[in-house]
């Protein structure tokens, strides 16, 4: 068999996070949407972290922010719940 490439998970974004945008300073977006997009090629990059207690959720950091998401390998699906200063990141989690 030759090699295939195994196809990249889904992303997607819970409704929270369009508000969530909305108050991060314009000119670090970028820098973030790189990040979670990179998600879907490679759920869990070098520098994620699981989130304890829970089974699913992990976190990585970009600057001062963290992206908190879900990863559900069975049906290779990314979901951002949130994406939230370091500060509030995890408040609730």
């Amino acid at each position: 068999m030759s090699g295939t490439k195994m196809s990249p998970y889904t992303l997607s974004f819970k409704n929270s996070v369009e508000k969530d945008c909305r108050k991060i300073p314009k000119d670090l977006l970028p820098g973030i949407f790189e990040s979670v997009e990179e998600l879907a090629a490679n759920p869990l990059p070098h520098d994620t972290r699981k989130i304890a207690g829970s089974k699913s959720l992990y976190r990585i950091r970009v600057g001062e922010y963290r992206i908190v998401y879900r990863v559900l390998h069975e049906s290779r699906e990314v979901i951002v719940q949130y994406i939230r200063h370091r500060s509030v990141a995890y408040r609730g989690v």
